[in-house]
């Protein structure tokens, strides 16, 4: 422990300097362009070989102990939120990492260069993955339905989309730390269908002849309130969350509304509560529709599968926290929060744990939020994730050896799994009005 920690306080300079870079240049989804750069820099710098993603942000790198064992993914993000109203944004793209993956991106490099040090990477075998991962935040839903069109990406979600280039491929257990207000672990959190609606509508002058229009913004609205008006259909025990935003409403004020568009998720906490939910949903926002005579065209995306923290790999970061962290009280809450993330798409294919560490302050993608406590949500965090790191592969792997042996995979090969995910990919206009006056509705 004392190695890990003398290690990490050689590099204090570089992880802070690497929070406040980042902090002060936000990007999105896709778009981390000068974050990647920067951290592309920092591990070179230390000496490593990198695998740069094709076409889009983020890269991971490998140490091989040369002592054979599993190997362990470590990963940090690197994307932010859109928040314009955070006296930090952007004032351009209102991006901010209201977030705190900026922290996480430091701590990462933390343990990047703690590991270049001989006397930490000695006790241990097996192989070590470390990967700054793009795009976790799963917003901006047309610019990456772009980007899949164009064929630069398959998914919205920058693990499942590194997890079928392959460059995840033999990696045996996975964990990453968040950014939070303490130390601690759930039991994991929701998944969700991302969701694209664009209602249809007629345009007409809104003064002079708002009868010979179909108003798409009225349906839209009226869509909404049709999912409000079902919420209490949802159980409770399936945790379902519905929130849209409207991302266009109208071309000008004279004309009656043609288009207007929705983003949304359904999240829940097993993916039989979200298809369940969904088709719910999908049948309410095409009542709207039908009940102007316009029309909707619902794009149903694959989003994340809900994170199942492994119960060995929540002990581990326990005990780990109990050795690098006697400080701080460590909470195991018993709980699965409504938030989502694309760890669970590894977690259900290997042992995979996503805690969270102090330091922040203020509401998580609002624009009040700051990582106040440098020191426990990087430095910290980086002793942290090198204890975990240090218990799984330390005494011949006998830590990690026993995880996997008593883990069961959701699905059994990522090959399954992502054929499962294109299972929810489902778009068209959904009502067809016919000759007769009636009308059909697809629901799925």
């Amino acid at each position: 422990m004392q190695k890990i920690q003398q290690a990490v306080e050689k590099y204090r300079s570089l992880i802070l300097d690497a929070e406040k870079f980042i902090w002060k240049h936000p990007e999105t989804g896709y778009r981390e362009r000068v974050t990647s750069q920067y951290m592309e820099n920092a591990f070179e710098q230390l000496g490593y070989a990198l695998v740069r993603a094709e076409n889009i942000t983020g890269f991971y790198t490998q140490i091989d102990t040369g002592r054979e064992g599993p190997t362990v993914l470590i990963l940090g993000e690197l994307d932010s939120i859109i928040c314009p109203s955070h006296p930090d944004a952007d004032p351009v793209t209102g991006a901010v990492h209201s977030c705190g993956h900026h922290a996480q991106c430091a701590a990462l490099l933390g343990i990047a260069a703690a590991l270049t040090d001989p006397a930490v990477l000695e006790p241990l075998c097996g192989k070590i993955r470390l990967c700054a991962v793009p795009a976790e935040e799963l917003l901006e839903i047309e610019y990456r339905r772009e980007l899949k069109k164009q064929g630069v990406i398959r998914y919205f979600g920058g693990k499942t989309e590194f997890l079928s280039r392959g460059y995840f491929d033999g990696v045996d257990l996975a964990f990453m730390v968040h950014t939070g207000d303490s130390f601690s672990v759930t039991q994991g959190s929701v998944g969700c269908i991302a969701k694209s609606i664009t209602y249809k509508g007629v345009a007409a002058h809104a003064g002079g002849a708002p009868w010979n229009g179909r108003n798409a913004l009225y349906a839209a609205s009226c869509g909404i309130q049709a999912v409000n008006a079902i919420r209490e259909t949802f159980k409770e025990a399936d945790i379902i969350r519905f929130h849209p935003i409207i991302t266009q409403g109208g071309d000008m004020v004279n004309a009656i509304p043609e288009t207007a568009c929705l983003e949304s998720y359904v999240r829940g906490k097993n993916y039989k509560g979200i298809l369940e939910a969904n088709r719910k949903i999908n049948r309410a926002l095409c009542g709207a529709a039908l009940s102007l005579g316009t029309n909707i065209e619902i794009v149903d995306i694959p989003g994340y599968a809900p994170l199942n923290n492994d119960p060995n790999m929540v002990k581990l970061a326990k005990d780990a926290a109990a050795l690098a962290l006697p400080e701080y009280e460590f909470n195991v809450r018993e709980h699965y929060g409504s938030g989502s993330t694309d760890m669970g798409d590894l977690s259900v294919i290997m042992p995979v744990v996503h805690p969270y560490a102090a330091g922040a302050e203020g509401r998580s993608h609002g624009n009040d939020y700051h990582v106040t406590d440098k020191e426990a949500a990087c430095i910290e965090n980086a002793k942290w994730q090198l204890t975990m790191l240090k218990l799984l592969l330390e005494n011949d792997a006998a830590c990690a050896k026993d995880i996997l042996a008593s883990f069961t995979p959701t699905f059994a090969s990522k090959e399954e799994f992502l054929s499962f995910l294109d299972g929810f990919n489902s778009e068209g206009d959904r009502i067809s009005y016919l000759d007769d006056g009636t009308a059909q509705i697809r629901i799925d």
